[in-house]
C-alpha cells in the first residue's frame, strides 16, 4: 500500500535527520568540525492522475561550508603568522638598541665627552686614561649590540629549521587525505569527516606560508605557494628544505623530480615573516653596525696618526676592527696606553690640543650607512634606532589588524559551518515529531490493512 511506503520513507528520512543532528551535537566542541544536514526530496507519483506521491527520499548529506569564508580564514592566518612571528625580534632589538645605558649612542657620547674633558689639560694622565677607558666601553657597546643581532640570526635559523618538518608533514598529510577523499567519494561514502580533517591541516599549513587552494572535480585540492610553486597536486606532495651548499642558506622546494629555489621573503606566513625580517631588517642592521664601527674607527685612527704623543711620536691606532664574528666588530688593543694618544699637532709641544680638537670634530663628520644613508657619527645610532622603531610599530599595527581579521574570519566561518546548540535542539524536536507522525501513519495504515483483511474474510 502506498500509505505504508510513504510512512516508511518518512520515518527513514526522519531517522537520517536525527542522526545528522546527533552527529552535530556530538561534535559541538570538535575543532574544525563542519555541521551536516540532510537534503530531503519528495518522490513524485507514478502513473495515474490520482497518485499523491511515493513519499520522501534522502537525496544527499549536506555539508554546510562556504569556500570563500574558508579561504578568507586561511589568508588571515598567513598574515597573522607572519606578523606575530617577527614581533618579538623587533621588540627585543628596539629595547636593547634604545637602552640609555647600553646603546651605541651612549658609548659614542661618552667617548667624545672624555675627549672634551681632556681638552682642559691635554697632558693629564688620568684624563687621557679616561679616553682609553671610554673607547673600550664604546667598543663593548658595538660588540654587545652586534652580538644580539647574531643571536637573533641564529634563532631565526633554528626556528626555520623547526618549522620545515612540521610544514612537510602537513603537506604530506594533505596529499594523503586527498587520496582517501577521492577513493571514498568514488564509492559514495560520506567524506565530510575527511574533508574536515584536511581543512584543519590546510589551516595549520596556512600559518606557515601564504597558500592558494583550488578545489578539483574529484574532491581533491591543489595547493601552491602564493608565488606559484606547487605543494600538493592530488596525492603528490612537495617538501621544503634549506640548501647551504653555497654558504648562504637558500630555501628550496622539491616536487617530483624537480627542485627550485623559493624566495622566503615573499612567501608569507611564519616562514615568510622570518625570511623578510632576516633579509630586510636584521642583516642590513648588522651591516650598518659594522659600517658605523669601521668608519668611526678609521676616522679616529687616521686623525691620531696625524698628531704627536707627549713623547713626540705619531699616535697609535686606538681602535682595531674585527671580522664581526664571535669576537665582535671593534676593540681597543690590550696594551694601549694613555701616552699613545696624539693630541698635539705634528711639531707642536705636548700641551698643544690642535689635533685633539680635530678628534672632537669627528663626531659631526658624515658617514654613509646602507640602511639609513648619509648621517653624522653622533646621529648614526639614533637614526638606526628610529628606523627600527618605525618598523616595529608598523608591524605591531599590522599584527593588531591581522588578529582582528582572523577573529572575524573565524566568526564568519562559524556562522555558516559551526554547530549551533539551540538550532540543533530545535531540529531534534522537529525530526522527532516527524518520526512519531510517520509512525502514527504506519499505525493507521496497519489498522486499515487489518480492516480490509476482515472485510475479505
Amino acid at each position: 500500500m502506498t500509505i505504508i511506503n510513504n510512512a516508511l520513507s518518512g520515518a527513514v528520512a526522519a531517522q537520517a535527520s536525527l542522526n545528522a543532528s546527533s552527529q552535530n551535537i556530538a561534535n559541538l566542541q570538535t575543532r574544525g568540525y563542519t555541521r551536516q544536514g540532510v537534503l530531503l526530496t519528495a518522490v513524485t507519483a507514478g502513473y495515474g492522475a490520482q497518485g499523491a506521491g511515493s513519499g520522501v527520499k534522502l537525496s544527499s548529506m549536506l555539508r554546510f561550508s562556504d569556500s570563500y569564508k574558508t579561504q578568507q580564514m586561511w589568508r588571515a592566518n598567513a598574515e597573522l603568522g607572519q606578523r606575530s612571528n617577527v614581533q618579538p625580534y623587533l621588540t627585543q632589538l628596539e629595547q636593547v638598541m634604545g637602552n640609555d645605558k647600553s646603546s651605541i649612542s651612549n658609548g659614542v657620547d661618552n667617548f667624545f665627552k672624555a675627549l672634551n674633558a681632556v681638552a682642559e689639560d691635554p697632558t693629564s694622565g688620568p684624563l687621557r686614561g679616561q679616553v682609553v677607558t671610554a673607547a673600550s666601553a664604546l667598543s663593548e657597546s658595538f660588540n654587545s649590540i652586534y652580538a644580539v643581532t647574531r643571536n637573533q640570526q641564529l634563532s631565526v635559523e633554528q626556528q626555520r629549521a623547526s618549522i620545515l618538518p612540521k610544514f612537510n608533514t602537513l603537506v604530506q598529510n594533505i596529499a594523503s587525505l586527498n587520496e582517501r577523499i577521492t577513493a571514498a567519494g568514488a564509492i559514495g561514502t560520506n567524506t565530510s569527516g575527511l574533508v574536515d580533517e584536511r581543512d584543519v591541516a590546510i589551516d595549520a599549513l596556512s600559518q606557515f606560508a601564504s597558500i592558494e587552494v583550488l578545489e578539483q572535480p574529484d574532491g581533491s585540492r591543489t595547493i601552491s605557494l602564493k608565488s606559484g610553486q606547487p605543494l600538493v597536486v592530488g596525492k603528490l606532495a612537495a617538501s621544503l628544505s634549506t640548501d647551504t651548499t653555497s654558504g648562504t642558506p637558500v630555501l628550496k622546494a622539491a616536487f617530483g623530480n624537480s627542485s627550485y629555489a623559493v624566495d622566503d621573503t615573499k612567501m608569507g606566513g611564519q616562514l615568510g615573516g622570518l625570511g623578510n625580517f632576516e633579509h630586510n631588517t636584521l642583516l642590513p642592521l648588522q651591516t650598518s653596525i659594522r659600517e658605523m664601527a669601521e668608519q668611526l674607527a678609521t676616522a679616529v685612527n687616521a686623525q691620531l696618526a696625524a698628531g704627536n704623543t707627549p713623547a713626540g711620536a705619531a699616535g697609535k691606532p686606538l681602535f682595531q676592527l674585527s671580522g664581526g664574528g664571535a669576537g665582535g666588530v671593534l676593540s681597543v688593543p690590550s696594551d694601549y696606553q694613555a701616552t699613545d694618544l696624539a693630541f698635539a699637532a705634528a711639531g707642536e709641544p705636548a700641551g698643544d690640543s690642535s689635533n685633539l680638537q680635530l678628534l672632537i670634530g669627528i663626531k659631526q663628520q658624515s658617514i654613509t650607512l646602507g640602511s639609513v644613508g648619509s648621517v653624522t657619527i653622533g646621529d648614526a645610532d639614533t637614526q638606526l634606532v628610529g628606523k627600527l622603531a618605525i618598523d616595529s610599530q608598523q608591524n605591531q599595527s599590522l599584527l593588531t589588524t591581522a588578529t582582528t581579521i582572523r577573529r572575524q574570519a573565524e566568526d564568519d566561518w562559524a556562522a555558516t559551518s559551526g554547530v549551533n546548540r539551540d538550532e540543533e535542539a530545535i531540529n531534534l524536536v522537529e525530526f522527532q515529531n516527524m518520526y512519531q507522525a510517520n509512525m502514527k501513519v504506519l499505525a493507521v495504515a496497519n489498522t486499515l490493512f487489518d480492516a480490509t483483511l476482515a472485510m475479505l474474510g
